[in-house]
C-alpha cells in the first residue's frame, strides 16, 4: 500500500463522517417532526429549520460514493453488489425525505401535507437505520470469494450487532437533530429540545455498552487494533458525556458539537478497524485489502490534485451557507403556504 492509497482511504472515511455529522442533523430533525412536534405548525417550523441545508448535506454522501468508485473500484463493486438491498432501502429513504419538502410546501390540502410530513419522517428514520445496519454488518465479515464477489445473506445483514448499530445511528442522529433545533428555534423551543435530550442521553450509555460488548464478540477490531479501537471508544463515550452535560447546562452549541463528534467517532471506529482492509470476508484469506482494491497510481494522483483544488471551495461554501442562515427562526412566522398545517 502506497501513500496515496492510504490517503484516499482516510479521505473516504472523512467524507462518510462529514455526511453523518451534517446529514445526521437533518435525519434527527425529520424524526423530531413526529416524536417531538406537537402540531402541524411545529412540524412545519422544524422542516424550515433544515430547508436551506438538507440537500447540500447530502453532497458528502454522493462525494464519498464517487470517491470510492474512482479510488477503489473493486471496493465499490463488492460493497454495492453485496449490500444492494440495504443500499436501495437507504436510497428510498433519502428520496422520500427529499421530495417531501417540495410536495409538502405545495400541498393544497392539510391531508396532502400530512402525507408528505409522514414521508419526511419515514425517510429520515429509514435512511440512517439501514445505513447503520450496513456499516455494522460490514465489519463482521461477509461471504466473499478471492475475486471480491460478495453475497450477504439475510443473517449476515440482520443480526444483533447490525440491528443495535442501526438503532444507535438513528438515536444519535435524533439527538444531534434536537441539538441543531436548539440553535435554530426561539429560546422557549430551544429549552424544550435540550430538556428532551437530557432524558434521552440516559439511553445512550447502556446502548454504547451493548455495542462494545457485541463488537468484542462479533468483530476482531479490539484484537487486531486494540489501542486505537479502545481510544476511539473512549472518545465516543467522552463526547456522549460532554453532550449530556452540555444539554443539562442548556449550552446548545457545545451539545451540538459533542453529538457531531459522536457520529463522526462511529465512522472513525469502523474505518480504523477495517484498515488495511476495505472488505472483511468470513474467510480471512479472501479479505479485500486497500492495495488490492485501489485504482492506478495515475488515477490517484489526478484525484488528489482535484481534491486539493475543490475541497477548500466546498468547505468555504458550507461555512458561508451556515453562517448566513445562523439566525433563529421565530415560533410564529409570517403567513406562508408551508406553515398552514392542521393540528
Amino acid at each position: 500500500m502506497n501513500f496515496l492509497e492510504g490517503l484516499w482511504f482516510i479521505v473516504i472515511a472523512l467524507l462518510f463522517a462529514l455526511f453523518l455529522a451534517f446529514d445526521g442533523l437533518d435525519f434527527g430533525v425529520g424524526m423530531a417532526t413526529r416524536f417531538i412536534a406537537e402540531n402541524g405548525r411545529e412540524r412545519s417550523l422544524f422542516m424550515r429549520a433544515i430547508g436551506p441545508h438538507w440537500d447540500g448535506n447530502e453532497v458528502w454522501l454522493i462525494t464519498a460514493g464517487g470517491a470510492m468508485f474512482a479510488a477503489f473500484p473493486l471496493w465499490y463493486a463488492s460493497l454495492f453488489s453485496g449490500y444492494y438491498i440495504l443500499l436501495f432501502l437507504v436510497l428510498v429513504g433519502l428520496i422520500l425525505r427529499g421530495v417531501s419538502f417540495e410536495f409538502s410546501a405545495h400541498a393544497l390540502t392539510d391531508r396532502e401535507r400530512s402525507i408528505w410530513q409522514w414521508a419526511n419522517f419515514v425517510g429520515s428514520l429509514a435512511a440512517p437505520f439501514f445505513l447503520g445496519m450496513m456499516l455494522t454488518s460490514l465489519i463482521q465479515g461477509v461471504p466473499m470469494d478471492s475475486d471480491g464477489n460478495a453475497w450477504a445473506g439475510f443473517f449476515d445483514v440482520f443480526n444483533w450487532l447490525s440491528v443495535v448499530g442501526g438503532i444507535a445511528v438513528v438515536f444519535f442522529c435524533f439527538v444531534h437533530g434536537l441539538h441543531f433545533l436548539s440553535l435554530k428555534l426561539d429560546r422557549v423551543m430551544s429549552r424544550k429540545m435540550l430538556n428532551v435530550t437530557q432524558k434521552a442521553y440516559w439511553i445512550a450509555y447502556p446502548a454504547l455498552a451493548a455495542f462494545v460488548v457485541l463488537a468484542l464478540i462479533f468483530t476482531d477490531f479490539y484484537a487486531v487494533r486494540p489501542v486505537s479501537s479502545w481510544l476511539i471508544t473512549v472518545v465516543i463515550l467522552a463526547a456522549t458525556i460532554a453532550g449530556h452535560a452540555s444539554a443539562l447546562a442548556h449550552r446548545g452549541g457545545w451539545a451540538f458539537i459533542s453529538s457531531a463528534v459522536t457520529l463522526a467517532g462511529i465512522i472513525a471506529f469502523i474505518f480504523n478497524g477495517l484498515f488495511p482492509r476495505v472488505m472483511i470476508a468470513t474467510d480471512a484469506a479472501n479479505d479485500l485489502l486497500i492495495k488490492d482494491a485501489a485504482a492506478s497510481p495515475y488515477t490517484m494522483a489526478i484525484m488528489t490534485v482535484v481534491l486539493c483544488v475543490l475541497l477548500p471551495a466546498v468547505v468555504a461554501y458550507f461555512a458561508w451557507s451556515y453562517a448566513i442562515q445562523r439566525k433563529r427562526l421565530p415560533a410564529v412566522d409570517a403567513p406562508d403556504a408551508n406553515l398552514k398545517y392542521a393540528e
